[in-house]
C-alpha cells in the first residue's frame, strides 16, 4: 500500500513523537526545520518552563538598562577553528589577539559553532536565518555577478527595527549588485558596504601592474591586434557604496587599491559613532561590522610573527577593532547591556588561495567551499559582561542562523519573525545566560551550492556527496563519520556505524518533505549597480548593451534570467578533500 504524502507525514510524527497531536501548527507560530520538532517534541515542556525563567531575566534587565540590550556581530573571513582564541594554536601559527582572545576568556568560546561553506551563502543566513539555500543564496558572488538577495527575505535589521532598534551595517556585505540587496534596501538604517569580497583589492591597476590581476584594465596593456570583442571583459563596478533607509545610494571613493584600503578604517569609525550616538540617545541599537580583513595584495610592512596575509589582518586590523570597540562600550557605560558576537564566516581558503594568504587547515580538514568540519566549523566568541559567565568553553551544537532568532528574543521582536517559510534559526537564549549543555540544537544540515552536502547529528557525521560511489550506489556507503575519534573525517565507518543509516536518512527525508510545503526560493538577477545616484559613465552603461541590439537576433541581456543555471551542474562530482 502506497501511503499519500499527509498521511504519511501524519504516521512518521506519530512515530517519531508517540503523538500525532504534535502536528499542531499555529498560524502565529514561527517555522522551523523538521528536526527541530523532533527535539521539541520530547523536551518542549522542560524547554517552555525554562522560558519563564529566562524571559524574567531578561525583563529585569531591561528594567535596569531601561531598554533592550544592544547587539553588535562582528564577522570576518575565512579563519580556522583555533586561528584565534586559543593561544597554543596561536603560538603555532604566529599570530596573538589579546582582545580577541578576551572575548573568549570573559564569555563563551564556542567549540561547536557551525556555518555555510562560504562567504555570501554564510552571510545571507546570518541575516535572514534561513540556510541560504532556502534564499537561493548559495553562489558566491564575485564582480558584475548580476544577483543578489531578494526583497521578500526578511532580515534580522528589519525584525529589529520593528522592535525600536537603530540598525547599521558596516563592511563587507557579498550579498548582491542588484539594488533591491543593498543593506539600506534590506532593513539596515544606514549602510557602507561592497557588493564582493577581498578579491576587489585585486581589482585595481596596482593589481593589474603586478599581474596580481590579469587583463582587466586594459587600458594599461598594450593593444592586443587579435582582439575582435570589446564587451567581454568589464568595464566598469562600484567597489564600496554607502546609503541610508529610503533615500539615495551613492559610491564610495573610486576603485583603486588606495581606496580599498581605507573601507576598514572607515567602517570601524562609523560603528564607533554609531554606537555613541544611539547609546547618548538612549536607543538600543545592532550593528553588523564585517571586515574585509584584509588585502590579497601583500602589505611590504609586516605585522605578526607568521607575516602572512591573514594572520596580520587579525593581528593589526580586527584585534585592535575589538579593543576600541570594548573601550567605547565602557567609556559609555553600556558593556554590561550589550552582546557582542565575533565570529569567521566560514573556514580558510586551503583551495586556491592567493600567494601568502597564511591560511591552513588546523584541528579539521577542509576550507572554504566544503562541507567538512574544516569548511564550516569556525571560531567564534560570545561577551556580555555581568550577563554572559566568563571563562566558558562550550560544547554544544550552535548555528550561526541561530543569531537571527536569539537576538529577536533579546530585543522582545520574536513576534516580527516571519510565519510563512521555514526559519532555520533556533532561539539560542538558554545557551548564552545558562551555558554548556543548554542548547536546543543537535543537528546542522550542510550544503554544498545547492547540494545537501552532510547532516551531522550530535558526535555522528553522514556525507551525502560521498567519495565511495560504488558504496552510495548499492545502498550500502561508507560515509559515516563520529567525530570526536575522527575530526579530519578521514576514517569513513560502514560496519561500524552501519546502524546510522536508517537515523539519518530519516532525517535527510524530513527535511526535503518539510522542503515541500516550503520551497526554496530562487535567486534574482538583474542589471548591477542601478540607482547610483553619483553614477559614473561606466556604472550608468552597465544597463545598456555595448552593442546595437538590432544587429543581433536575440536579446543581449536576455542571460540575466538564467544565471542561476550557472555554475552548479547537478551531475557534478566534487572534490571533498580527499
Amino acid at each position: 500500500m502506497r501511503l499519500g504524502y499527509g498521511y504519511a507525514a501524519l504516521l512518521m510524527a506519530f512515530l517519531v513523537t508517540g503523538t500525532a497531536g504534535s502536528l499542531t501548527q499555529a498560524a502565529d507560530q514561527i517555522v522551523h526545520d523538521a528536526e527541530y520538532y523532533v527535539l521539541e517534541a520530547q523536551h518542549g515542556k522542560t524547554w517552555a518552563a525554562g522560558d519563564i525563567a529566562l524571559q524574567a531575566k531578561l525583563d529585569a534587565l531591561k528594567k535596569k538598562h531601561g531598554r533592550s540590550p544592544n547587539l553588535i556581530h562582528i564577522m570576518w573571513d575565512d579563519t580556522a577553528y583555533g586561528d584565534v582564541g586559543i593561544p597554543a594554536i596561536q603560538k603555532v601559527r604566529g599570530l596573538t589577539t589579546p582582545s580577541l582572545n578576551r572575548l573568549a576568556d570573559e564569555g563563551i568560546l564556542f567549540t561547536r559553532m557551525y556555518t555555510e561553506v562560504g562567504c555570501t551563502p554564510s552571510r545571507a543566513a546570518v541575516v535572514t536565518g534561513r540556510l541560504a539555500v532556502r534564499s537561493g543564496m548559495y553562489n558566491i558572488g564575485m564582480l558584475l555577478e548580476s544577483h543578489g538577495m531578494r526583497g521578500e527575505e526578511v532580515t534580522m535589521a528589519e525584525v529589529l527595527s520593528k522592535a525600536g532598534y537603530a540598525t547599521a551595517f558596516h563592511g563587507k556585505w557579498h550579498l548582491g549588485d542588484i539594488e533591491e540587496s543593498y543593506p539600506h534596501n534590506q532593513g539596515f538604517d544606514e549602510a557602507f558596504f561592497t557588493g564582493y569580497n577581498q578579491i576587489l583589492s585585486l581589482n585595481t591597476k596596482l593589481a593589474e601592474g603586478a599581474n596580481a590581476s590579469i587583463g582587466l584594465h586594459e587600458d594599461m596593456l598594450p593593444p592586443d591586434p587579435y582582439k575582435l570583442d570589446d564587451t567581454f571583459v568589464t568595464k566598469g563596478w562600484v567597489q564600496m557604496a554607502e546609503g541610508k533607509k529610503g533615500g539615495n545610494t551613492r559610491q564610495w571613493g573610486d576603485n583603486s587599491h588606495e581606496n580599498y584600503l581605507k573601507i576598514d578604517p572607515e567602517a570601524q569609525r562609523r560603528t564607533l559613532e554609531f554606537i555613541e550616538r544611539n547609546a547618548k540617545a538612549g536607543k538600543p541599537f545592532y550593528v553588523a561590522n564585517w571586515p574585509n580583513l584584509t588585502s590579497f595584495i601583500p602589505n611590504p610592512k609586516k605585522c605578526s610573527l607568521s607575516r602572512s596575509i591573514l594572520q596580520d589582518g587579525l593581528q593589526c586590523n580586527i584585534d585592535p577593532f575589538i579593543a576600541a570597540l570594548i573601550a567605547k562600550l565602557e567609556e559609555l557605560e553600556i558593556a554590561d547591556n550589550t552582546l557582542i558576537i565575533a565570529m569567521a564566516d566560514n573556514g580558510p581558503m586551503s583551495h586556491n588561495p592567493p600567494p601568502g594568504l597564511g591560511m591552513a587547515e588546523t584541528i579539521y580538514r577542509g576550507g572554504k567551499g566544503d562541507f567538512l568540519e574544516g569548511g564550516v566549523r569556525v571560531p567564534a566568541f560570545a561577551w556580555w559582561p555581568g550577563v554572559i559567565k566568563p571563562g566558558q568553553v562550550v560544547g554544544d551544537i550552535i548555528h550561526e542562523t541561530d543569531l537571527f532568532t536569539t537576538f529577536a528574543r533579546l530585543a522582545g521582536a520574536t513576534q516580527y519573525i516571519p510565519t510563512d517559510r521555514i526559519i532555520d534559526g533556533i532561539d539560542q537564549t538558554a545557551l548564552l545566560l545558562k551555558g554548556d549543555t543548554n542548547s536546543r540544537r543537535d543537528y546542522v544540515f550542510i550544503y554544498a551550492g545547492p547540494r545537501l552536502g552532510a547532516t551531522v547529528k550530535g558526535n555522528y557525521k553522514r556525507h551525502w556527496i560521498s567519495a565511495d560511489p560504488v558504496g552510495e550506489a548499492s545502498g550500502i556507503p561508507a560515509a559515516f563519520y563520529f567525530l570526536p575519534a575522527d575530526p579530519r573525517e578521514k576514517t569513513p565507518m560502514l560496519v561500524n556505524l552501519i546502524h546510522l543509516k536508517s537515523p539519518f536518512n530519516r532525517m535527510k527525508l524530513r527535511h526535503d518533505l518539510w522542503k515541500k510545503k516550503y520551497p526554496d526560493a530562487k535567486e534574482v538577477h538583474g542589471v548591477p549597480w542601478t540607482g547610483i545616484e553619483n553614477a559614473s559613465p561606466a556604472i550608468k552603461a552597465l544597463g545598456k548593451p555595448r552593442i546595437d541590439a538590432t544587429k543581433l537576433p536575440f536579446d543581449p541581456l536576455e542571460y540575466v534570467e538564467h544565471l542561476d543555471q550557472l555554475p552548479f551542474d547537478p551531475n557534478m562530482d566534487p572534490d571533498i578533500g580527499q
